[in-house]
């Protein structure tokens, strides 16, 4: 199995920029994260324009799908950000290809002290591998069918609804 990671942005790949005290995005943190994770099955990583997924419309979910549907791998991980990740699941799930897709992001840049990006991500392209074909949001160390999670923003987690 081969598996395809797709970043699309969002906090994961975020810098902290020093001169303005501003989250922004700069080169992707994917490469370094996929050698930390030291994952031993092939992986092919393309990078999407990166968004912050507040910013993101309709158009960017399509580039997603597409990306997805011409995707030769049959399990993909996507990095987005949290706010609109379930909005994203939604326009994949009603796709229904027959693929295994993770959508997975962090609420703590990568690069920043004690993130979540590194170990979402670690465990995001380990249930790619098991599960079967359908649309997951892999957060905190769960995972959810695309229609049954939400991000409890209070918390800082998401849950099944």
């Amino acid at each position: 199995m081969t598996l395809r990671i797709i970043a699309s942005g969002g906090t994961f790949d975020k810098h902290y920029d020093e001169i303005t005290g501003k989250l922004t995005f700069g080169a992707g943190h994917l490469a370094t994260a996929i050698t930390r994770s030291r994952i031993t099955i092939p992986v092919v990583l393309e990078e999407l324009p990166f968004l912050d997924s507040l910013e993101m419309e309709d158009p960017d979910r399509l580039r997603i799908l597409a990306a997805c549907r011409a995707s030769s791998q049959p399990a993909i991980v996507i990095i987005h950000g949290t706010d609109t990740m379930r909005e994203t699941a939604a326009v994949l799930g009603a796709a229904g290809l027959s693929k295994i897709i993770v959508l997975t992001g962090a609420m703590i840049p990568y690069e920043i002290a004690n993130s979540d990006a590194l170990f979402n991500f670690g465990f995001a392209c380990g249930v790619a591998q098991v599960l079967p074909p359908g649309v997951y949001v892999a957060m905190n160390g769960q995972f959810f069918n695309w229609d049954k999670v939400q991000k409890n923003r209070s918390a800082g987690i998401f849950e099944a609804v």
